[in-house]
């Protein structure tokens, strides 16, 4: 046997020795993060009821985030790397969900003779939209993740997206700092459109709810499309 034969063998067996290695006991750990947890939540709960109903609330987002990888900027971003589609999809239906849901709470609202809630988030579409989707669009790429993924991920133990959240309050910040000029200079002369007025409830949510079907069916094809060129 050669002597570059027992070395091979020599590191086979050394990585197949690591590899029969028990992981480390993570349970203990587990065990400390759910009391802490529940600490938490009991002082919240003594403070203000609503305070724990938040914290719980706040945890069941962050589960059902780290288990479905859904992240909005994959959804952008997926179709043109890796000609996936599928979170795009589950983000178009869960677009389709809660638009039935907001334009239930706001009508019930306003049949009632009472203010629109969230009538304040209707904001003038102008060139500050277009150039504040490019930035951020940029921004959540390089960085890969938007902040709900950012904030997923630092809780994954991905350290180097704890980079990305400092510059993402950063460039909040610095966004609040010059938002005064952005409005005044572009967004005050620009229309507002809330679709119920210019459609009506039903017609508003219609209209919302086909240009959703429309894109699902155009993410579906694009998926199709490039599966079958792979396969042939």
């Amino acid at each position: 046997m050669t002597e570059g034969t027992v070395r091979a063998s020599s590191r086979a067996s050394s990585r197949s020795g690591r590899s029969r290695r028990k992981k480390k006991n993570q349970i203990p750990i587990a065990i400390v993060i759910f009391l802490v947890i529940a600490g938490i939540g009991v002082w919240l709960g003594l403070k203000q009821d609503t305070l724990l109903l938040y914290w719980l609330i706040g945890l069941a987002f962050g589960f059902t985030l780290q288990r479905s990888r859904f992240c909005f900027t994959a959804s952008m971003r997926d179709p043109y790397l890796t000609k996936s589609t599928s979170i795009t999809r589950a983000v178009l239906i869960a677009f389709a969900i809660t638009s039935i849901a907001f334009t239930a709470i706001k009508y019930g609202y306003f049949i009632n003779g009472l203010a629109i809630p969230g009538q304040g988030y209707v904001v003038p579409i102008s060139i500050a939209t277009a150039i504040g989707a490019c930035m951020f669009g940029i921004g959540m790429v390089i960085a890969g993740g938007c902040a709900s993924g950012t904030l997923m991920r630092i809780g994954e133990g991905f350290w180097m997206q704890v980079i990305s959240l400092f510059f993402f309050i950063v460039g909040s910040l610095w966004g609040a700092h010059d938002f005064g000029w952005w409005k005044r200079t572009f967004m005050l002369k620009a229309p507002k459109v809330f679709l119920p007025d210019h459609l009506g409830w039903l017609g508003g949510l219609a209209a919302n709810l086909l240009i959703i079907a429309v894109l699902y069916v155009i993410a579906h094809k694009w998926e199709k499309k490039n599966s079958d060129e792979l396969s042939h």
